[in-house]
Order: C-alpha cells, then sequence, then structure tokens
C-alpha cells in the first residue's frame, strides 16, 4: 500500500488475536495555507520566542508549564512528561460491544481502515468482521500510540473494517445546555407537510466527489488570475441576497410552497439570482 500504517498490532478478542495494519482513511484536502510576507522586502516573516519584558530568549532557557490560575504554572522537563507517557502496547483489546446507534455523532473524531497483516490473517478478520455485521454491532477498545492512548471503535465496513477514534466523555460539551432556549412549540402541519415534501424531493444517494469547497476553488481561481497579471489586484464583487421585508410565517410558507413546486429546489443554484430567490425563511 502507498499510505504508511499508522499503527500495526494485533486485535484481541479474548483468546483470539488477529494481526493487523491501520492506515488512514482521509488525507488533507484542497485547504489553502498562507504564510505571513514582508510586502517591502517580498521575503516570509518568522517567528522567534520573546519574553514580555526580557526579550527573545535561546530555545534551551524553554520549558513546558501548565497554567492552574491567571499567570501561576506548574513546570514540567521532557523527562517528566516523558514518563507519563503510555507504553505503546501492540494489542488492541476488544473489551465491549455495542449498538452503533448508542455513540452519539460528536463522540467521532478520525476514521482509519484496518486490514489483515498477513494471509494467515484472513480466517480471523473475516470471522470478526462478519460476526460484528450479523450481530449489528461495533467494539470498542483502547489504542495506545504514540504515548497516549485512544479509545476507538471498529465496526464493519466493505470487505474490511474501519477503526474511528473517539472523544472521551470530558471532551464532549452537553448539548442540553446549548438547548434549552429553543421552544417546545409544535410546527404548523401545513408548514411541517411542505418541509417534508422538500426532503423527499432533494433526497438522493450521498455522493461526496458532489460538494467542492468553493471558499478554496475562489482563492485558487484568485491565486491563478494574480500570477498571470503580476500582482495586480483581481477581487471579483459578490452578490449578497437581499433582506426580505415580509414577516416569517409568510415568507416561509411561500418560500416552502416555491421550493416544493420547483421554482428553489434545484440542486444546482442558477448563475444569476432572481427576484423570487430573495425570499428568505
Amino acid at each position: 500500500m502507498a499510505a504508511r500504517a499508522y499503527w500495526q498490532g494485533q486485535i484481541r478478542l479474548a483468546l483470539v488475536s488477529i494481526p493487523v495494519e491501520i492506515y488512514p482513511a482521509t488525507k488533507s484536502g484542497a485547504s489553502i495555507s498562507f504564510r505571513q510576507i514582508h510586502e517591502p522586502s517580498g521575503k516570509p516573516i518568522n517567528y522567534e520566542k520573546v519574553v514580555q519584558g526580557i526579550g527573545p530568549v535561546d530555545r534551551d532557557e524553554i520549558v513546558k508549564g501548565y497554567e492552574l490560575s491567571k499567570g501561576n504554572y506548574v513546570l514540567l522537563d521532557d523527562e517528566e512528561i516523558e514518563a507519563a507517557k503510555v507504553e505503546s502496547r501492540k494489542t488492541l483489546e476488544l473489551v465491549q460491544f455495542v449498538d452503533a446507534h448508542e455513540i452519539d455523532v460528536f463522540y467521532f473524531e478520525k476514521p482509519y481502515f484496518v486490514v489483515p497483516a498477513d494471509d494467515l490473517a484472513d480466517e480471523a478478520f473475516i470471522v470478526l468482521r462478519d460476526a460484528l455485521r450479523k450481530a449489528k454491532k461495533v467494539g470498542l477498545g483502547q489504542l495506545s500510540v504514540r504515548g497516549s492512548e485512544k479509545l476507538v471503535s471498529i465496526k464493519p465496513c466493505g470487505k474490511g473494517l474501519v477503526l474511528e477514534t473517539l472523544r472521551y466523555a470530558d471532551e464532549v460539551r452537553k448539548a442540553q445546555s446549548y438547548f434549552t432556549e429553543i421552544p417546545d412549540d409544535k410546527p404548523d402541519k401545513e408548514l411541517l407537510d411542505l418541509a417534508t415534501q422538500l426532503i423527499e424531493k432533494k433526497s438522493a444517494p450521498f455522493d461526496a466527489s458532489e460538494f467542492h469547497d468553493r471558499y478554496v476553488d475562489a482563492i485558487k481561481e484568485i491565486i491563478d488570475k494574480k500570477a498571470k497579471s503580476k500582482g495586480k489586484k483581481v477581487i471579483e464583487d459578490v452578490d449578497e441576497p437581499a433582506p426580505s421585508g415580509k414577516s416569517n410565517v409568510i415568507d416561509l410558507m411561500a418560500a416552502l410552497k416555491e421550493s416544493v413546486d420547483g421554482k428553489g429546489g434545484k440542486k444546482k443554484a442558477p448563475a444569476k439570482k432572481s427576484t423570487s430567490r430573495k425570499k428568505s425563511a
């Protein structure tokens, strides 16, 4: 495989050990990164370590500190931090199985592909994969890697398995504290029916290739134009939808009806705005 294995070891299920390799399932996308440039010289700006009231300091004078309170730090050296790291065990033990829907979506962090390490592991690997699929369960365990211990889940994916790193409970905020101000009102039946029709009309199988980061595309276009125009400004105006002065209920009803009738329900927006599209919910 072209990619480098993220982890190599064994998945253990009771007395059964399965040699596996784990590979990142994602890669860096088309994100744009910028450097800060000194405009008069055109050279990149570097950063130096500076202490307030003292000035630049040498790298060997720097230690890590944890802030207990404002301006109050506990200092730790590299040896102390290294000693606290979890030993990198080469075994991922599946200690619990749960229904997939029991894990809230905001616990999931990053996916990885899991494959058998060799031909001898194929049989046990296939048995585990198909047993998870038949039971409709997800396996849970803790993966020790690079000095830390990650909570992970394992589930079938096609002919293989997918491992997903999960956030721990103290890393996830409780939704209730954000949703308490939302009223318990029931929606108007006609509005609900129209919204349901619109959802059904726009339903289709998921295909990630149909979606693109329009910001990145626009920045790349500007960079390309500016490179060809030798640094001249090439910023183009972007039309913003005009706000509507009508009440929310009337606009919502009209917008939903228009969308269901097909005037606003197309997947791709037209190149130019029409007056009917200026209405807002």
